[in-house]
């Protein structure tokens, strides 16, 4: 069941993708990033008010609150590397900060994380999954690709965060800090750096109501991601994520546009090769209870 989640969490951000993308095209990145906020921590303090929740009730260690102003920065990352090099290739990137950290995390259970040592056995699916990744790398520039890989660090980092802090209160509570935090954060960025965007210079209300829905979208992600991320290996996550997101934007870029990617359909494949692989030889290096 938690794999079936993770795999509707790797959906949603594919859709996630194009609808905020489409925000930031009309307002500007940094006064989209504050207008996602806005409405995401606006429909989570309705369910926190709806389901009784009480987040200031008790104090948790500080570092737990953390998730959501890391996550603006995963925003940040993403977004100078995009035009530095692919969309592909920030995927496959992504995917690799996400996998080397994740695995980490595995081996060692930082923060508190379940631990599933790394076995020789899993070389054929980590093979497998590095050349997925490798074939979706079609340009190199150093700072972008070193960006997109730090994406995917950071977003690990801030999903356990959050996932831990859900344990400790709840899955709304966290969601809800989540957005608190990640609001303070993006209005901070936004009075620095949003001065010449759009939403000063030519502000309008887009007749494309679809791209007002990232925040809700998000917060779906957000509930999701906190349910599931210590039931499974972070690894195993990541790769799942990863198979969510890109045949499911292969399918929207086949509606939308009309078109698809070999590059990304080979990567994706591999990837999907190498986790199946992973799994089975895992299986195999479990002693019997």
């Amino acid at each position: 069941m938690y794999y079936i989640f993770s795999l509707i969490c790797g959906i949603i951000i594919a859709v996630v993708v194009p609808v905020n993308g489409g925000l930031a095209d009309h307002y500007g990145v940094n006064s989209a990033s504050v207008l996602i906020h806005i409405t995401g921590i606006i429909i989570i303090i309705t369910i926190v008010l709806l389901k009784r929740e009480k987040p200031f009730a008790k104090r948790q260690a500080w570092y737990l609150y953390l998730g959501g102003a890391i996550g603006v920065l995963t925003v940040a990352c993403n977004n100078l590397a995009f035009g530095h090099i692919s969309v592909s290739a920030i995927l496959a990137l992504i995917l690799l900060g996400q996998g080397i950290t994740g695995l980490a995390f595995d081996q060692y259970g930082w923060l508190g994380m379940p631990k599933h040592p790394f076995h020789k056995r899993r070389i054929i699916g980590l093979v497998l999954t590095l050349s997925g990744i490798v074939v979706m790398i079609d340009r190199f520039n150093i700072i972008a690709v070193s960006l997109s890989f730090l994406a995917g660090v950071i977003m690990v980092i801030s999903r356990t965060l959050n996932a831990k802090l859900a344990e400790r209160t709840s899955i709304w509570v966290s969601t809800f800090y989540n957005y608190a935090v990640g609001l303070c954060v993006a209005i901070v960025v936004f009075l620095i750096l949003g001065n010449s965007e759009p939403i000063y210079t030519d502000f309008s209300i887009s007749p494309d109501f679809y791209i007002y829905f990232g925040g809700p979208l998000s917060v779906c992600l957000i509930l999701i991601s906190n349910i599931v991320v210590t039931k499974i290996p972070s690894f195993y996550l990541s790769l799942l994520l990863f198979i969510g997101q890109v045949f499911s934007g292969i399918l929207i870029d086949a509606f939308i546009d009309q078109s698809f990617s070999i590059t990304i359909i080979i990567g994706g494949v591999l990837v999907t090769a190498g986790l199946c692989a992973d799994m089975v030889f895992s299986s195999k290096t479990k002693k019997p209870t």
